[in-house]
């Protein structure tokens, strides 16, 4: 049969054995002296084994009971080296970081972390890039330190912070030939292909309800999976689309695609870096989303754009 014992008898065991007196262990643990004879004499019972001795008014330990002392001691200093260890690793910033992000976010986010890893360099990043369906889906079941989205949903309960406006801005192939000088009505636009993403993308919403102001349903005219497709496609002449200017910004810098000026764009959104309410915070996820909050993301993409 297993010895029994509980953490509470632990320490009013190894008070004991020190003091060599139940009061003075009553006092120190601020227990009263009958509840510390108590738990020796359960300790005592439940084991079958004699551990103190009374000679006279004098506590003695029997040879158990000196056995018993010298394992308390091990385990008390066990679990305060454990506790030490665990406070020390919670206050260094290393180990893994997993985040979650939506597809758009892979145009600034890795920016972002080549300057977070010259800071912290032993955080080694765990990028997971989904859809907004998929993400919806993951972060049900806890599997992120983070995640990084434009919309952030309001079924889940989470704690998000805006840390990075970006624009959504309407794209065209360079052959393409504007209705009209000057900035483009909304209405105008009514009658062209559009490429969309998937139905439920936070890209997809957003200009959908700019469409929808101007009582202008938005009909894909294709539906592509990720923005990277989507830009590809408007670069091969399928049609318009709308995406963030990061994603476009060096194929509009050397004119491989053009940005329209249409009433209504661009669109400012906010990114926001997520987690589950009350997530504890590892010390890689605190860093890297105190970082979020203070780095300068549009200094960072202006240096990365050098080709």
């Amino acid at each position: 049969m297993p010895f029994q014992i509980t953490a509470q008898q632990i320490r009013i065991f190894n008070a004991v054995c020190r003091l060599k007196s139940y009061t003075n262990a009553a006092d120190e643990l601020d227990l009263s002296q009958p509840a510390v004879s108590s738990q020796v004499k359960r300790l005592e019972e439940n084991n079958d084994v004699k551990l103190v001795e009374f000679i006279g008014k004098k506590l003695y330990l029997t040879p158990a009971g000196e056995k018993m002392c010298q394992a308390c001691d091990n385990l008390l200093q066990q679990l305060k080296d454990l506790n030490e260890n665990i406070k020390s690793e919670q206050e260094v910033v290393k180990g893994e970081l997993k985040i979650a992000m939506v597809t758009p976010a892979k145009y600034f986010i890795p920016h972002v972390l080549k300057a977070f890893l010259n800071q912290y360099p032993e955080v080694h990043p765990n990028i997971t890039v989904v859809n907004r369906r998929r993400i919806l889906g993951e972060l049900k079941n806890n599997q992120y330190h983070l995640s990084i989205m434009g919309r952030v949903p309001q079924e889940l309960q989470m704690n998000a912070y805006p840390f990075f406006k970006h624009e959504l801005v309407v794209v065209a192939p360079l052959t393409y030939k504007p209705p009209c000088k000057g900035k483009i009505p909304i209405t105008e636009l009514a009658g062209e292909k559009f490429l969309t993403r998937e139905a439920g993308s936070g890209i997809r919403i957003a200009a959908e309800e700019v469409f929808s102001q101007k009582g202008i349903r938005l009909q894909p005219y294709m539906e592509l999976g990720s923005t990277e497709a989507t830009k590809q496609a408007v670069m091969a002449g399928l049609g318009l689309a709308v995406v963030p200017r990061q994603a476009v910004r060096i194929e509009a810098k050397y004119h491989h695609l053009q940005i329209l000026d249409v009433e209504g764009f661009p669109l400012n959104r906010d990114w926001y870096v997520a987690t589950p309410k009350d997530k504890v915070m590892l010390p890689p996820a605190q860093a890297f989303m105190d970082f979020l909050k203070s780095v300068d993301i549009n200094r960072l993409l202006a240096m990365s754009d050098t080709r």
